[in-house]
């Protein structure tokens, strides 16, 4: 209380004005909010803008984190906001494209057909008919029924699946060895790649995709129906996909109606990260393409038994072509069928409970379910027999075993990939 009063009289007796300053303000007037201290030690430009932006109103959290999405979102490029405009795949059909109808047979055996959309073409199934005019304008992923009432699933066609049902002379690199081919070549988009073998295209497709619009593709081809089949093949799967997708394949591929062993002076010109041999006499070949792959390159020869592997090494030790062999490797496919499994009686399993504290079943009859002398396959279709409550409580005992029928090339053909580099 003593100092409030001591405060007073000084101020009251006029001792400020006095000595010409400004008259000093009471003891509660003196004191200074944070700001207004920080102003005080900036300089008088800077001390201004600070009294601006506390002058400014106060926005909530909430609305400032909008206006901030609001930017980003002004900010953002024209094609993150159109789809299309960014090549995305449209949604239905058009006339053009590639369709590839999927057909659920007995077995589980599923039948794909592969067409071109037209105006007035019909899709012919083992099931019944349907006219493209009906697939134009849907969306991929539906089931359309045919003429005798059997559910078709239309979809676009991967690349795997147009190269095993694309039209072709000779027989084809199949996908699971080009996979492993284009692994061991490490092939980089903007890569150029000589291919020599084009037969039906198939290895071309999967080379034009890997290096990319900036990368270029050789591929030569000594018979001329496998030549223009290939160019065939990949120039309707080109269209196809701009018609698909709203944007353009790279047209990447040169097809060169030559033989390879005679074009040593067309390699003279060209240098080759990778190379692909799919021929029978690959080591004809190989004299005239290694001095146009770079150092350290690999070469992969796609070949189909062991006695021409044994050639091309013997070749390539007699002639000491300035090739080191590091794999040879066979890559294997194998399909396994996984369905639900019914007694050879025709009578329905037996529903399994899916509850906690259920009892074991007997030891004999979980035997006669699970021994495969008992057990087939259910012929099922799209349509399962099971209602909605029973799929969600219960679990029927499946089989599980390898497909006793597999793929053709699997079993009559044995590939090998022969992977050679160049020696430093």
């Amino acid at each position: 209380m003593r100092v409030w009063r001591g405060l007073w009289r000084a101020v009251s007796s006029g001792d400020g004005a006095a000595r010409g300053g400004r008259p000093r303000r009471r003891a509660w007037e003196t004191s200074l909010s944070p700001l207004e201290r920080v102003r005080r030690l900036l300089p008088p430009e800077e001390a201004a803008a600070v009294g601006r932006c506390a002058a400014a109103p106060q926005v909530p959290p909430e609305e400032e984190e909008k206006e901030e999405e609001e930017e980003e979102a002004a900010a953002a490029p024209s094609s993150q906001a159109s789809p299309e405009a960014a090549g995305a795949r449209p949604g239905p059909f058009r006339a053009g494209e590639l369709a590839l109808a999927e057909v659920r047979r007995k077995h589980n055996a599923t039948s794909k057909l592969l067409c071109r959309l037209a105006a007035g073409s019909v899709l012919a199934s083992p099931r019944g008919f349907l006219p493209h005019c009906d697939i134009i304008g849907q969306l991929p992923g539906q089931m359309l029924r045919t003429s005798a009432g059997a559910p078709l699933l239309l979809r676009r066609p991967s690349l795997e699946e147009y190269v095993l049902l694309m039209p072709r002379g000779p027989t084809i690199a199949y996908p699971k060895d080009i996979s492993a081919i284009l692994t061991m070549t490490d092939i980089h988009p903007g890569d150029t790649v000589l291919e020599t073998g084009s037969g039906s295209g198939a290895m071309s497709l999967f080379l034009s995709r890997a290096v990319g619009p900036k990368g270029r593709v050789i591929s030569y081809e000594i018979r001329d129906d496998h030549h223009n089949l290939a160019k065939k093949n990949y120039r309707h799967w080109r269209a196809a996909w701009e018609i698909g997708h709203m944007e353009e394949w790279p047209d990447n591929v040169d097809f060169i109606l030559k033989d390879i062993s005679t074009a040593a002076a067309d390699m003279k010109s060209v240098t080759v990260d990778a190379i692909v041999l799919d021929m029978l006499n690959p080591q004809s070949a190989l004299p005239v393409v290694h001095p146009s792959l770079k150092q350290g390159g690999v070469c992969a020869v796609y070949l189909a038994n062991i006695t021409q592997v044994i050639d091309l090494l013997d070749r390539i030790r007699t002639c000491k072509l300035p090739f080191l062999c590091e794999r040879i490797i066979e890559v294997t496919y194998r399909n396994w069928l996984v369905l639900p499994a019914k007694i050879k009686n025709c009578k329905s399993s037996q529903m399994v409970e899916t509850q906690e504290n259920i009892e074991e079943p007997p030891q004999k009859e979980y035997e006669e379910i699970h021994i495969q002398d008992q057990v087939v396959l259910k012929e099922s279709e799209y349509n399962d027999s099971l209602s909605d409550d029973a799929e969600t409580n219960c679990s029927m005992p499946y089989v599980a075993r390898p497909s006793y029928w597999q793929d053709g090339h699997s079993v009559s053909k044995i590939s090998y990939n022969q992977v050679i580099q160049q020696v430093l």
